[in-house]
């Protein structure tokens, strides 16, 4: 998935665009609720050697909360790492050219709710 069609489908389903906070990050974006305004996904583009990969590919990632109890069977599946800068028992990293579209929206959807 690429991050635009991405942030198009998070605006469709939740009319959230994305927020760029750092200004030293400025590709790194995160999708907040509209009102309370906490986190439910964060996009990253970073090398893969800081996600344990070898290599230095930039890759385009996204970090979602899923339920703990689920954490250790999603990090099972191909494209699914521990949370990247994130509570690893709670979030997990998704590599955007690696997990299916339907699954990364819908731990979205998850994260989303998770997060209300």
């Amino acid at each position: 998935m690429k991050r635009e069609t991405l942030f198009a489908a998070v605006f469709d389903k939740y009319q959230v665009e994305p927020d760029y906070p750092w200004d030293k990050f400025k590709d790194y974006a995160v999708l907040r609720h509209r009102y309370k305004r906490k986190w439910f996904g964060v996009v990253l583009s970073i090398s893969a050697a800081k996600l344990g990969l070898e290599s230095d590919e930039i890759v385009d990632i996204i970090n979602v909360k899923v339920m703990p109890s689920a954490v250790g069977s999603l990090r099972m599946q191909p494209g699914i790492l521990p949370g990247y800068h994130m509570n690893k028992e709670h979030w997990i990293t998704l590599l955007l050219d690696k997990v299916p579209d339907e699954d990364i929206l819908g731990l979205l959807d998850e994260s989303f709710s998770l997060t209300r």
